[in-house]
């Protein structure tokens, strides 16, 4: 009878000398590798994509240190079944043997849950390897976090994959071209789970045909389509990414805009909220510089909208390409966030008479409106030497046009209008 298992999990290494990829942790010389070769087994956090290797790992290193391995999943476990590992750590530490707790996904504990384990930690009852694929600054407790090292594991590069590929058709008797194999590596994207269960649907797609010997062309495309690549909506590879877009467009660099882009799409990214991060960007980083590209960037949310895929689609690379051609401007992204910070630490200032609307005869007896120079009976339209900040702001410039784009020509005529102030003889405020 054929193992039921998956073959992702039938060819799990069975050794430090099997396991493939995270050279720059498991090479001589290397931190971790010279660590676990010396004895000295300390708590760790492993923090990297699905499908690298982080619980393989975790299980070998317990193995090569001869420790006994307990595993728990955050997503299922609770404090109860964390004071079982911790009993069953005692009953093993009485007899000289190390326990490892490895927990799965440990950024789904909650605080009361990480702080339940964290005392056996410190007296060494057991030794804490975590996985992840959060942020752990962001994601574990400090107070764990100081106690742990942070090994960041990689994705694995096409030659790890390969080799893995390889390995397990020569282990289930299988014949494959390393064209092919490649293939499937490369549509994996640095997941080994993902290569191996992609080889095992081809593998089943040739049993269908009757063919258990030899994986063609065929069954390797079948087995890769509609098969997205990595992007972890809402995780670390989400926000990555866009920090990516966001930067290129920022650089002025079509190429790696349109690159990130694409690459959010074909992982499952909604286009909606690509379009609203283009809206933003128009404003935070081309600004006054050229306003047409808020107006672009709303259009092709509006084609996203009313047409869907792959229109849409194509409009918001059309935006994309369009921002980063774009002069670039974050005058008024500064000035905003200047005037938020100022606001928050002033005292609420009145709005000055002169500028306060006199609806009503009282108003007006109060001294409303008093004084207020009606801009367009100006010459140029402009009341020179007028104010329109509270006093004590009066003189400071927060919005500073770039010397670029449209902003170029603001900014000619702000200094120009400033000229105008300096010489007036109808100033404000002194």
């Amino acid at each position: 009878m054929s193992n039921p298992a998956p073959l992702a999990a039938r060819m799990r290494p069975q050794s430090l000398a099997e396991y493939r990829g995270q050279a720059h942790l498991l090479a001589e010389g290397q931190a971790l590798r010279t660590a676990l070769d010396s004895g000295q087994l300390h708590s760790m956090i492993f923090w990297g994509p699905p499908g690298v290797g982080k619980t393989t790992l975790a299980r070998l290193i317990a193995q090569h240190s001869d420790a006994h391995f307990i595993t728990v999943s955050a997503v299922l476990a609770g404090v109860k079944d964390i004071r079982q590992a911790v009993e069953e750590a005692k009953r093993e530490r009485q007899y000289g043997r190390r326990t490892v707790l490895f927990i799965d996904e440990v950024h789904r504990f909650n605080k009361a849950q990480q702080d339940a384990f964290l005392p056996y930690v410190e007296d060494g009852t057991l030794i804490f390897v975590g996985a992840t694929t959060e942020n752990p600054s962001f994601e574990i407790n400090n107070a764990l976090l100081s106690r742990a090292r942070v090994y960041p594991l990689h994705a694995l590069d096409a030659e790890s994959q390969l080799a893995i590929l390889r390995h397990a058709c020569e282990e289930e008797g299988w014949q494959c071209s390393d064209e092919l194999l490649s293939e499937l590596a490369l549509q994996a994207d640095g997941d080994a789970r993902r290569a191996l269960n992609l080889l095992e649907l081809a593998m089943d797609i040739m049993r269908d045909r009757g063919d258990e010997q030899t994986i063609d062309a065929d069954a390797v495309s079948q087995a890769m389509s509609h098969q997205p690549r990595r992007f972890d909506k809402g995780g670390d590879l989400f926000y990555e990414q866009i920090s990516a877009l966001h930067k290129s467009v920022r650089g002025s660099s079509p190429d790696g805009a349109l690159y990130w882009l694409i690459r959010m799409l074909d992982g499952g990214c909604d286009p909606i909220y690509v379009a609203r991060r283009l809206v933003r960007m128009a404003s935070e980083d081309i600004g006054n510089a050229d306003p047409r590209a808020l107006r672009v960037c709303l259009d092709a949310w509006d084609v996203q909208e009313r047409l869907g895929s792959p229109e849409g689609e194509l409009a918001l690379a059309q935006a994309v390409a369009y921002l980063a051609a774009a002069p670039k401007s974050n005058a008024v992204y500064t000035a905003f966030n200047a005037l938020k910070k100022r606001i928050a630490s002033d005292p609420s200032h009145d709005v000055p008479m002169h500028l306060r609307n006199a609806p009503s005869k009282l108003m007006k007896a109060q001294g409303f409106g008093e004084g207020y120079r009606y801009a367009h009976d100006e010459p140029d339209a402009y009341a020179a030497g007028e104010s329109y900040l509270p006093e004590a702001l009066h003189g400071e410039h927060f919005y500073q046009p770039v010397d670029r784009g449209l902003e170029r020509k603001i900014a000619e005529k702000m200094r120009y209008l400033q000229q105008l102030d300096a010489q007036s003889p109808h100033k404000r405020y002194p």
